[in-house]
């Protein structure tokens, strides 16, 4: 039983019954304050435990109801992925139901932290009943929770909420797990790695307890198809380039060659005499002696004959 009254007021205590609860073993007293009392002013309570046999009374405390207060853990916390966003969550979650949001609100805080992870990520000053995680870790689950303490920071927070958890969108074309959640891979003993594969890939009569078949593979990962296609297009890409250059300098060394072998006779230069040579000037005369009449040559025999 809890016995509260007004410090500094004539008056007698009032009494409010105490609920124990076994799991938690311990005692849940509500105070119910009466309508316009300022939740500042301080107020003596103490508590009284009695039985068939007698009871006893706890000693007086002083306190203000600011300075006690602290909400129930928020409901309904749920974490939604948010689609064709890889590093975003919605969390969600609702007021406690002892809590009437029409007097005061309430802020939150939220954490959160990948599940490969035990540090968290807190988020403070939260007035609204969701929040948008933008630094998810793709692909991976997250562990959240929710607590809340009066809008104007009286009391004390309330407890975390139950956890809640969620995973990222997933790109459905997005093949980074070639072998799916079934397959695993293990050192050999010779430095390869084994791969285990689902016995369904081979028929429905595998052994159950063989535990799927196990396939060597080389020490290297596994390549997706687009690391193929791109490795396979380079080096036809190089093949052409090879090609086209021993081509190309093919045509060069056949021109070069042709232009080395000369047909027989080429670059000989033949000498012509132009006419029979000159005598010296010493012996040309510098006067042409008269020359004796030549032959006649008739070609008009009525002209000498003419008288004329």
């Amino acid at each position: 039983m809890l016995w509260v009254k007004r410090r500094f007021a004539a008056e007698n205590a009032t009494e409010q019954r105490c609920r124990y609860f076994s799991k938690a073993r311990k005692f849940v007293c509500r105070v119910k304050v009466p309508p316009g009392v300022d939740d500042t002013k301080p107020l003596v309570v103490s508590t009284c435990v009695s039985n068939g046999a007698g009871g006893s009374a706890g000693e007086d405390r002083i306190i203000t109801l600011s300075s006690v207060l602290k909400p129930d853990p928020p409901l309904n916390v749920t974490v939604e992925a948010l689609e064709k966003a890889p590093q975003r969550l919605r969390v969600n979650w609702s007021y406690p139901s002892s809590w009437d949001p029409r007097f005061y609100w309430l802020r939150f805080q939220v954490r959160y932290r990948p599940e490969p992870t035990q540090a968290f990520t807190e988020v403070d000053q939260v007035t609204t009943t969701w929040l948008d995680i933008r630094d998810a870790w793709r692909g991976t689950r997250h562990v959240v929770q929710v607590r809340a303490q009066e809008e104007f920071g009286h009391g004390a927070w309330s407890e975390w909420s139950r956890e809640a958890v969620g995973t990222p969108w997933t790109d459905p074309r997005d093949l980074t797990s070639e072998m799916g959640p079934f397959s695993s891979q293990f050192p050999m003993e010779d430095g390869t790695y084994g791969v285990t594969l689902p016995p369904e890939l081979f028929g429905e009569d595998a052994d159950d307890d063989a535990g799927g078949a196990i396939v060597e593979a080389s020490a290297r990962s596994v390549a997706s198809p687009y690391a193929a296609l791109v490795a396979g297009g380079s080096l036809l890409l190089g093949i052409a380039l090879f090609v086209g250059i021993v081509v190309r300098y093919r045509q060069t060394w056949r021109t070069h060659g042709q232009r080395g072998a000369k047909p027989e006779g080429e670059g000989q230069h033949v000498l012509v005499p132009l006419g029979p040579p000159s005598p010296p000037l010493s012996e040309t005369p510098l006067l042409s002696p008269p020359s004796a009449p030549g032959g006649l040559h008739v070609t008009n025999l009525d002209y000498f004959f003419s008288g004329q």
